[in-house]
């Protein structure tokens, strides 16, 4: 076989690993599905005149630009303790809206005056360390983004579960989306505001989900009944579901919303 003919055949081959189904059959992630697509961006900030311009560019530049292009809501995060990262969430209709994105915001006139400061800042005075993005889609057991709460001083948490190969990262969405683990999250207080499969970013295979909670009062008692449940306890009894069988890593994040996040 031609070297070139080998690499478009194992591309292929990777790119439908990657979205498989749970029951097996290949198909694109997400095409004409109606489920979204999440880009969550990452920003990097060392110092606190840093935060300030990345607050105003965000609440005054960007969001309202994306807004217009139909993107929304736009959520915006920061660490509960700490300066740095702050994560910011677009919720994608279509991939299209991904790929045009940066050249219709360079298109707006508003965006480019108001957010003048951010986007033209020198070298010597950078508006951020650095930027880090990840593409993913939504789950079919979750197609859509959700705002389950919005009072102030909401809190929020950021899980991203990796594994040790495609085969046993499919095996953990088929936990959330077949076996009934997002209906049990619902039911037990734990708010979920997405899950995506990543197919873009770091770390890869994994899966990220956020929830939402008033306070972190209701986030500790959620936990509480949910690891108690004895749905629960059946469901992590399973082989085909232990952590040790399908995870390699866990990171856990605590974010609050920023004054203007929209979600």
């Amino acid at each position: 076989m031609k070297r070139r003919q080998f690499l478009a055949l194992t591309g292929t081959a990777s790119v439908a690993a990657l979205t498989l189904s749970p029951t097996g059959s290949a198909r694109a992630a997400g095409g004409g599905s109606g489920r979204d697509y999440y880009e969550l961006r990452q920003f990097i900030l060392e110092t606190e005149a840093q935060k300030q311009k990345l607050d105003a560019f965000l609440k005054e530049a960007a969001i309202p630009a994306l807004n217009r292009l139909g993107l929304k809501p736009v959520g915006v995060f920061r660490p509960a303790e700490g300066l740095s990262p702050v994560y910011v969430l677009l919720r994608h209709k279509s991939l299209d809206t991904v790929v045009n994105l940066n050249a219709e915001l360079a298109a707006d006139p508003d965006f480019l005056s108001n957010g003048e400061e951010f986007i033209n800042a020198p070298a010597e005075a950078p508006a951020f360390k650095r930027m880090e993005s990840s593409l993913m889609v939504a789950f079919e057991g979750m197609p859509q983004l959700e705002r389950p709460v919005s009072n102030p001083g909401r809190v929020f948490q950021l899980r991203i579960y990796e594994s040790p190969s495609v085969r046993t990262g499919l095996k953990k969405i088929e936990m959330f989306n077949d076996a009934g683990e997002i209906r049990l999250f619902r039911e037990v207080g734990l708010n979920p505001v997405f899950f995506g499969q990543t197919v873009v970013g770091t770390r890869m295979p994994n899966l990220t989900y956020m929830l939402a909670f008033k306070n972190m009062e209701e986030q500790k008692a959620a936990w509480k009944k949910f690891v108690s449940h004895p749905e629960w306890k059946r469901l992590s009894a399973m082989p085909e579901y232990s952590d040790k069988a399908i995870l390699s890593g866990i990171t856990n994040l605590q974010l609050v919303a920023a004054e203007y996040s929209q979600i």
